[in-house]
């Protein structure tokens, strides 16, 4: 019998837009962050971070946006921007009681991503 991935372990595509949800309720009621997301159609963020959190946890999903370091690169977000989405991600994956073992795999993950989100000048 196969192991399951982590995106059947979160409970699939159902579960990973929820999580999106509160998530971006988060990021975007954050004061400090609300200006990287300013030009952004928060309808198509959501589907776009359901997309990307699906396929990088091993769901049926193939990734079509830009890669991390160029959807981000004109944002010149900070380290403490990046551990402050980390945080309400963590938050969110928390709200809907994502066991500890997941909510790490999901994190460990998303760090992997900072050096690619994060501007090299900052």
């Amino acid at each position: 019998m196969s192991e399951e991935t982590l995106y059947e372990r979160l409970g699939e595509r159902e579960a990973i837009e929820a999580v999106v949800d509160e998530f971006y309720d988060r990021v975007l009621a954050d004061d400090e962050l609300v200006a990287y997301f300013e030009d952004s159609d928060p309808a198509d963020l959501r589907r776009h971070q359901t997309q990307f959190l699906s396929h990088v946890t091993g769901g049926p999903v193939q990734w079509d946006g830009d890669d991390m370091a160029t959807a981000h690169d004109h944002l010149g977000v900070t380290p403490a921007d990046f551990g402050r989405v980390a945080e309400h991600l963590d938050d969110a994956l928390g709200e809907f009681d994502v066991p500890d073992a997941e909510r790490e795999e999901v994190m460990d993950a998303v760090a992997s991503l900072e050096g690619a989100v994060v501007s090299a000048d900052d």
